[in-house]
């Protein structure tokens, strides 16, 4: 009878761990089909303040945009002058400084009469034989001759008076295979001597590296395309990597230039 007992007998924190167990066991079973979706379900309402938060997020962004794409070139156009005005005042302000003379904008404008009498000067034989001089000692230096060379011809080519050295159109021409385009200046035109009858070409300026480095290339007159473009906006859209370019570009009438005879035996 005791062993019967002894048998039957199970301790109580083993029984009572059991039956947590089973309680919890069975409470989840019944809990877990109830309790799928504990979260309230999300209201009409919520979903719409969502919606137009993200419309007017999007909307405040695009604005922000568009003032800082419209102020961009505003910003950079009086940095640029502002500059340029400190630039040129300084080189007359201490002048007025020791003087006494406290105005601003005063050295800009004694700066700025100064280029015109200088532009007169240059102008006279006397100017001209005076920059000859100083152009044939600065082409004498070994690194500034390469320099005054390349900035003489940009200031040649939009120069008001236009001579030989400078840029006489602008030109389109299919390079470097069929179907691209490449955009340059024609400066000069010859004609090639050949057995076959003679040949007009022009020399065609294209620059790879802005303005002042290029490629010259020798194209036929009658495959060059002449827009209807100056020298100054041709400038403007080499210098603007192409941003200043037109939307509609027409040709026009084919101009004939004097031209430099070039005999056979001396391009073979």
């Amino acid at each position: 009878m005791a062993d019967d007992k002894q048998s039957t007998s199970i301790p109580l924190t083993e029984h009572s761990s059991h039956s947590k167990g089973g309680g919890g066991g069975s409470s989840s079973s019944l809990q877990d089909p109830e309790d799928v979706d504990k979260s309230p379900p999300s209201s009409p309402n919520s979903s719409t303040r969502k919606a137009c938060y993200a419309v007017l997020q999007s909307w405040v962004s695009k604005k922000f945009i568009t003032g800082c794409v419209v102020l961009f070139p505003v910003a950079v156009t009086f940095f640029i002058t502002w500059w340029f005005i400190q630039f040129f005042d300084g080189f007359f302000s201490p002048i007025y400084e020791r003087l006494g003379i406290d105005i601003f904008g005063l050295g800009f404008v004694t700066s700025l009469i100064f280029i015109f009498f200088v532009g007169i000067f240059a102008s006279s034989w006397m100017g001209a034989t005076v920059f000859w001089l100083g152009e044939w000692f600065i082409k004498r230096m070994p690194f500034m001759k390469h320099i005054y060379s390349a900035s003489k011809q940009i200031s040649a080519a939009i120069s008001p008076d236009q001579n030989t050295t400078a840029f006489k159109e602008v030109a389109i021409i299919r390079h470097p295979r069929l179907g691209e385009y490449a955009f340059g200046f024609i400066t000069s035109s010859v004609v090639l001597q050949r057995d076959d009858g003679d040949e007009e070409l022009c020399s065609v300026y294209v620059p790879t590296n802005h303005l002042y480095i290029g490629d010259i290339f020798l194209v036929n007159s009658k495959e060059i395309i002449r827009p209807n473009l100056s020298i100054r906006e041709g400038i403007e859209i080499i210098v603007s990597v192409g941003m200043t370019m037109p939307q509609v570009i027409s040709p026009i009438e084919t101009v004939t230039y004097q031209s430099n005879r070039i005999p056979l035996d001396r391009m073979m």
